[in-house]
């Protein structure tokens, strides 16, 4: 089995003034919240913007813990589309006193690179922090966190760093290197 050196990097707002929000994409470009908890479609987003970048942690998720996940209270997809076509999404989850974490956020490869990423990741921190709104019960966002690491895109940490994220850890793994599942067995070269 080899095995690779992962880097992931953790960065954080710890106020809603933190936002530096990017400037909305030319074009047909939408952002709406998945209301209806949807394992299908879920694992569609998950597998077609994470398939080139190797993420599989959820891949062999059976149906019911996709449902147990995303019927937790306060967990949102918020999916960017451009012409009616899903283009990416950010998934939030909300933590133990106040904190929310981008738990994924990507596009869908063939949207990359056209300023819809910068305008996603912005509209998801900021539904992160008014959070509460939409769920009575949880408590007020304080914190808004994520992870990335060196198996994402290029332009991945510069786009959060841009968006107002600062860096609070950095840890080094090694990791087995595994095929890019994409979203269907070979959708990419390895």
């Amino acid at each position: 089995m080899t095995t690779i050196p992962v880097t992931t990097w953790s960065l954080e707002q710890t106020s809603p003034g933190d936002l530096l929000p990017a400037a909305a994409p030319e074009g047909d470009v939408r952002i709406a919240r998945a209301e209806v908890p949807s394992p299908e479609f879920s694992r569609f987003l998950y597998a077609s913007v994470g398939g080139d970048i190797r993420w599989t942690d959820r891949l062999g998720w059976p149906y019911a813990r996709w449902s147990e996940h995303l019927g937790r209270p306060g967990v949102e997809t918020w999916v960017a589309y451009e012409r009616g076509t899903p283009a990416g999404y950010v998934e939030l989850e909300p933590q133990d006193d106040g904190v929310v974490e981008i738990v994924y956020f990507g596009l869908v490869p063939a949207f990359r690179g056209r300023g819809i990423g910068g305008h996603l990741l912005s509209y998801g921190a900021a539904r992160a922090w008014d959070l509460a709104e939409r769920w009575p019960g949880l408590p007020g966002t304080k914190r808004v966190w994520l992870h990335t690491c060196s198996k994402d895109g290029p332009h991945a940490m510069a786009n959060y760093q841009r968006r107002g994220f600062t860096l609070f850890d950095t840890k080094v793994e090694e990791e087995t290197l595994r095929g890019t599942p994409g979203p269907w067995p070979g959708a990419y070269p390895a």
